[in-house]
């Protein structure tokens, strides 16, 4: 069986990194430590300890000064030329996935820098490409009790589920500052949530919570209500442990959503591009011959070139076309039957003579014109 991977990204601040601690420490009691992965290059120390940390094959300063990049650009860098190496660390966590039941993926608190990144793309699909890969995104719930704030974490959220195709558990972290009852309540009643955003905008009377605001609000709150049907909701406090068996729990039916509904949708998808591949590929075939003017054409069985002859076999006139017989030959042996006309013994000698002859009349001639030509270059 194949460990389930949950990939734990949040907003600065959120207490992403106290969770990974949190959840490490709660695996290793239960006897089912966790296979563990650091994907922040920026983070100086962390309160776990790491199988695979970024920090150890790319140093985020030494990436800043070479690349001449500020703290965002840095990490987006890292995580590029850590990406070039996603295939090794999966293949890392396969030599061990027999020995463990989790992998837990901490990402860099820069949230964007990972999810709208590439190298995060990339990342995330080679975990879910290979194992049961579960989005955990972690909600500062004392900063989430303005009905506003809460909006925005949802419809972040939101935008992550669809960027990602993956299933995913809100979890409310920090519940032992202020409890996460309020926000599991507007997510299951839209009533109560308009109520809380009406009391909003009267406390707050001081201009900061316009009309427009509120009515936007609403809006986005009714549409986020199919959003909130594909969620599961836990309270956590990474401070005191509490809700992290509540957390595995929903961990579990995530992994059986994944196995039941997310992975027929992305095999669907990979044959849906092979097919399209396919389909792309005959097209550009068809293209090609009818540029080259031999679609529908019949094979030729005469040769037209000299190339073709190569191809005939041996015996079939060498490869040579043969001559129609009607046509007859090119030429005709044009010596009479009894060839007297060929040189033999006895015309040898009266040839000889004729030859002798022929060369005494051309140098007469030609001694006569020479005299000539003298005596008419003197007289001028």
């Amino acid at each position: 069986m194949s460990p389930a991977t949950v990939i734990c990204i949040g907003m600065a601040g959120s207490g992403k990194t106290t969770f990974m601690q949190r959840l490490n420490s709660h695996l290793h009691a239960k006897k089912e430590p966790p296979y563990v992965i650091n994907l922040d290059p920026a983070v100086l120390k962390v309160p776990y300890g790491a199988n695979i940390d970024i920090r150890d094959s790319i140093k985020y300063k030494k990436v800043m000064e070479e690349y001449n990049l500020g703290p965002n650009g840095a990490i987006v860098t890292s995580l590029n030329l850590f990406a070039t190496k996603i295939d090794q660390v999966i293949l890392l966590v396969e030599k061990r996935s027999e020995s463990f039941l989790n992998v837990i993926v901490d990402t860099p608190g820069q949230i964007e820098c990972f999810i709208w990144s590439a190298s995060g793309a990339i990342i995330t699909e080679a975990f879910a490409s290979t194992f049961p890969t579960i989005i955990a995104y972690i909600v500062d719930t004392p900063r989430s009790s303005s009905p506003t704030t809460f909006i925005s974490n949802m419809l972040y959220a939101c935008s992550i589920l669809y960027k990602t195709k993956l299933p995913m558990i809100i979890v409310f972290n920090k519940t032992d500052v202020q409890s996460a009852d309020f926000a599991k309540e507007w997510m299951s009643d839209f009533e109560v949530f308009q109520e809380a955003l009406r009391h909003d905008a009267e406390v707050n009377d001081d201009g900061t919570s316009s009309g427009y605001m509120n009515s936007l609000v609403n809006s986005m709150s009714l549409m986020l209500e199919e959003f909130y049907s594909q969620l599961d909701v836990v309270g956590v406090s990474a401070y005191t442990g509490d809700g992290f068996d509540e957390f595995l729990d929903a961990v579990d039916h995530k992994v059986d959503e994944y196995n039941e509904f997310y992975k027929a949708e992305r095999e669907r998808i990979i044959k849906d591009k092979e097919e399209e591949e396919k389909a792309r590929k005959e097209k550009s075939i068809l293209k090609l011959m009818k540029d080259l003017d031999i679609k529908g054409k019949p094979v030729r069985d005469e040769v037209d070139v000299l190339s073709d002859t190569e191809s005939v076999e041996a015996g079939e006139n060498d490869g040579e076309v043969a001559r129609d017989e009607d046509e007859g030959p090119l030429r005709v042996y044009t010596f009479p039957e009894d060839r007297a006309g060929e040189v033999t013994a006895k015309t040898d000698a009266d040839l000889q003579a004729r030859y002798q002859q022929a060369f005494e009349s051309t140098a007469k001639t030609a001694s006569s014109l020479t005299a000539e030509s003298i005596a008419r270059y003197i007289n001028q």
